[in-house]
């Protein structure tokens, strides 16, 4: 029987790093990466045969769980009838229309493949829209490999960003103005500085990719009001939390409402897919009706909408779904909370819905800077022993934790006993 090594060790002959996407190679906690060969419910399972309760979700998408019963009819249905048609079929339209109906002020969408292709078409979007070149990000955000995304802040305290990986140009970095997340006076001097050029505002409502940060009182709505004073576009990237914080995602939860909103993860229902969409007059820039050019071969695939239309329909018609995963998630912070000031550990907890980290440090986390101050050696240690103990976390202190509708309030008290034991040994 191959090994997790095994499999790896042959992986990096052929594919660059031995994985598709950097995280996977397990180097945040100096372990080797772990290959799967199935999962159901709230489980899975490794080449070698050991069974891990889930807490990755594929990054948030499985919030049903894995291979959920409708989810897969529905892509057998559709992949007999074809795979691929690369022309329009009704179930797009289906998709779209439901898509619109939950979130605020969403006229039309574009589908994608991918959340950095969406990410990417709504900022060429926005600057066609408003004719204008700068972008403002945050430091913390993650929207994608997007060369102009790809950057960090500069030296100076209001400064065009730097790139943060090789071939991102720097004339291109320098469209994208960086500023610390729930920070409004930044955001304040960066609108006073560049306004006039400044074509939207990017953010992840509640940020995931720094671990779960949440959105201080009143910030959002503040960086609304700063960006269309602007006249300039405000883009929410729900790739994270949309439909997975709540129905509509989170500008249904904090009540703010983008000009345009990108989505991938839950919609796919665990397939590649993705979209972007907002307004009809913004939306109608783009061709074949505008100047903007934005195009995919497989977009709108019919096997991932047909498995998006059955996650997503399943989570409309079933409300509870929300207000169970509400529980378990709760019980799981507060589990881990308690474990962890009974050991003595520095633990720091941000949940919103079913999405939360556990930062090793005392809080709290507001922002990037905030989230760097947490001990990484501390959770690799932490991760090594939970996987030890079957439970599988993603591999990186600032990665977020997805539960979802499969796991069982044994799944969670298991995994607490887990943590209680980790926990008590790094105190060794």
């Amino acid at each position: 029987m191959a090994t997790n090594q095994d499999a790896f060790d042959e992986a990096r002959q052929f594919i660059a790093g031995g994985v598709n996407s950097p995280v996977r190679a397990f180097r945040a906690v100096g372990e080797t990466p772990v290959f799967f060969a199935a999962g159901f419910g709230s489980r899975v399972t490794d080449i070698e045969g050991h069974e891990y309760i889930d807490y990755v979700g594929s990054w948030g998408p499985h919030i049903l769980g894995h291979a959920p019963e409708a989810v897969i009819t529905a892509i057998t249905r559709a992949a007999k009838a074809s795979t691929s048609f690369g022309a329009p079929t009704v179930s797009e339209t289906t998709l779209a229309k439901l898509i619109c109906e939950s979130l605020n002020g969403c006229e039309r969408i574009r589908l994608t493949s991918s959340g950095t292709e969406a990410t990417m078409s709504a900022l060429r979007v926005a600057r066609g829209f408003t004719g204008r070149k700068l972008v403002v990000k945050f430091a913390g955000c993650y929207h994608g490999h997007v060369d102009s995304l790809l950057v960090s802040a500069g030296s100076g305290a209001l400064t065009l960003g730097n790139p943060d990986s090789a071939g991102v140009s720097p004339a291109v970095a320098a469209e994208t103005i960086v500023v610390p997340y729930n920070d409004v006076a930044a955001v304040e001097r960066a609108f006073a500085q560049y306004g006039a050029d400044i074509a939207c505002t990017i953010l992840e409502p509640v940020a995931g990719n720094m671990g779960v940060v949440l959105p201080t009182r009143g910030y959002l709505e503040s960086l609304a009001a700063i960006t269309h004073e602007a006249g300039s576009l405000l883009i929410v990237d729900e790739v994270m939390t949309g439909f997975r914080v709540a129905w509509g995602g989170a500008q249904r939860l904090f009540d703010i409402q983008p000009d345009l909103t990108v989505l991938g993860k839950v919609i796919g229902g665990g397939m590649p897919l993705a979209a972007f969409g907002g307004r009809a007059d913004i939306m109608a820039v783009i061709a074949p009706d505008g100047p903007v050019y934005q195009a995919g071969t497989l977009s709108g695939n019919p096997v991932a909408v047909s498995a998006g239309l059955a996650a997503l329909t399943q989570l409309k018609n079933t409300p509870a779904i929300y207000r169970r995963l509400e529980v378990l998630s709760a019980r799981l912070a507060a589990g881990l909370q308690e474990s962890a000031e009974r050991h003595r550990i520095p633990l720091y907890i941000a949940r919103c819905g079913s999405m939360l980290t556990p930062f090793f440090q005392q809080g709290p986390v507001r922002d990037l800077e905030g989230a760097k101050r947490s001990d990484t050696a501390q959770f690799a240690r932490f991760h090594t022993l939970m996987r030890g103990l079957g439970v599988y976390l993603p591999p990186s202190q600032f990665e977020a934790w997805f539960v979802s509708n499969a796991h069982t309030f044994k799944d969670i008290d298991t995994t607490l006993a887990a943590a209680d034991a980790a926990f008590a040994q790094l105190n060794k």
